[in-house]
Parts: C-alpha cells; sequence; structure tokens
C-alpha cells in the first residue's frame, strides 16, 4: 500500500527516498541509506531487517542485482515484499513480488526507481517519473519530493495516504535530510510543509553536526521563526 521515489544524484553522488502509504509510520521501516553505500526501499510487507542485510551488502561491495538476489535468498516471505536498490555506482535494481496486490510494479531509469503496490494505476509510477524529470534543476531532495507529489496527484495508492517520508544522505555519515510524517490526513502535503521550513536550516544542521562551534540557528538564520 506505499508508492515510492528512490534516486541517486549522478552528480553529487547523494542517495534518497521518498515514500507514501497508507499505514502509519511508514518512514521507521520503508527507507534505508547509507552514504557511499546505497539506497533502499522494503515494501509492501516491510521488514526492516531486510534493509539492514542490504545496507549490510551494499557496505562490502555488492552491487544493486545481487543485493536483491540474496535479499530474495535470505527471506522466505519475498514473494510479499517489493524491494529497490540503487548502489553508490549507479546501479540499479528492484523486484515486485507475486503476491503484492494490484496496481503493483515498479519502473526502472538511469539511477531512478519508481515503484508501488496496491496503486490506482501504472499511471501513478509513470507521474513520479514525470515529477522527478521536471525538477532536473533542483536538488535532490526537492526532485524526490516533487515525485512524490505528482505519484499523490495521479491518484496515489487506494484508500489514500496516512504517513509519509523523506530521507537523503551525500557524504557524511549521518543525513543531510530524515524528515516524517507518521500520521496525517494528508501525508505527502504535510512533508512538504516540513520540508520547506527545514531546508532553510538544512544546511546548519549538516555543518553543526561535525562543528559545535557553528553559532545557534537564530543567529544563523535569524529571519525565522521555528
Amino acid at each position: 500500500m506505499t508508492f515510492t521515489v528512490m534516486a541517486r544524484c549522478p552528480d553529487t553522488g547523494m542517495l534518497g527516498l521518498a515514500t507514501a502509504t497508507r499505514s502509519l509510520a511508514v518512514g521507521a521501516r520503508v527507507p534505508h541509506a547509507a552514504p557511499r553505500s546505497g539506497v533502499v526501499a522494503v515494501m509492501a510487507i516491510a521488514d526492516p531487517r531486510l534493509g539492514r542485510l542490504a545496507l549490510n551488502l551494499l557496505d562490502q561491495g555488492y552491487k544493486a542485482p545481487g543485493v536483491i538476489d540474496e535479499m530474495v535468498e535470505a527471506d522466505p516471505m519475498h514473494e510479499y515484499r517489493q524491494l529497490g536498490v540503487i548502489d553508490a555506482d549507479g546501479y540499479v535494481a528492484a523486484r515486485t513480488g507475486a503476491h503484492n496486490r494490484d496496481w503493483a510494479g515498479h519502473h526502472i531509469r538511469d539511477n531512478l526507481i519508481a515503484l508501488g503496490n496496491v496503486l490506482t494505476g501504472e499511471r501513478v509510477l509513470d507521474a513520479i517519473e514525470q515529477g522527478f524529470a521536471e525538477a532536473g534543476s533542483e536538488s535532490l531532495a526537492e526532485r524526490l519530493m516533487r515525485a512524490l507529489e505528482a505519484g499523490r496527484d495521479a491518484g496515489g495508492q487506494h484508500g489514500g495516504q496516512n504517513s509519509a517520508a523523506l530521507l537523503v544522505y551525500a557524504d557524511r555519515g549521518y543525513p543531510l535530510y530524515d524528515l516524517r510524517v507518521d500520521v496525517h490526513e494528508e501525508p505527502v502535503g504535510e512533508l512538504r510543509r516540513v520540508f520547506d521550513a527545514y531546508s532553510t536550516a538544512a544546511d546548519y544542521y549538516w555543518r553543526r553536526q561535525a562543528d559545535p562551534t557553528v553559532p545557534p540557528l537564530h543567529e544563523v538564520v535569524p529571519d525565522q521563526n521555528f
């Protein structure tokens, strides 16, 4: 009951994922990523342990197709899962298990995966791709948000959405964005509100976590009311 866009920026090496679902707290289960390793989605009946397995494999040097193969081999319930992996070198792989509920499927492009299950139709994935492409001059995080919004506007999933999340890594061991809406009547719209507010301070937090001497937020971004 989820639709997701995951991508790698070939210019910066950034990796990220945006997702929305009818279930609660999607950010706790679907997205997994690590800098200079890759980004992973575990969907449908999501088991976060598979995400951790995938990141370990990527850290060992596995490429995306091999990671998918190992996740399937490790999981006797793999036909109930939907999986996506993009590695740091740009290799892309996805799998939609036979027991995913209609409409379910995935689209693979260069440095991009759009995938979902219990969707109102394949048009949702088409819209995700188009939304991502049309925001081509924006940051990876903004492109992921535009793609997620496009998927919602194309019909999303049957029954609507209740939670959404955005996860983006650059080259440090902590994320540039890790934003979640765990329950909301319109979670993609709420994620946009949070994203727009946080974006004014994202670089600040990115720098301050590594350098505690950076001044307080209200001195760096004085015009914002947080």
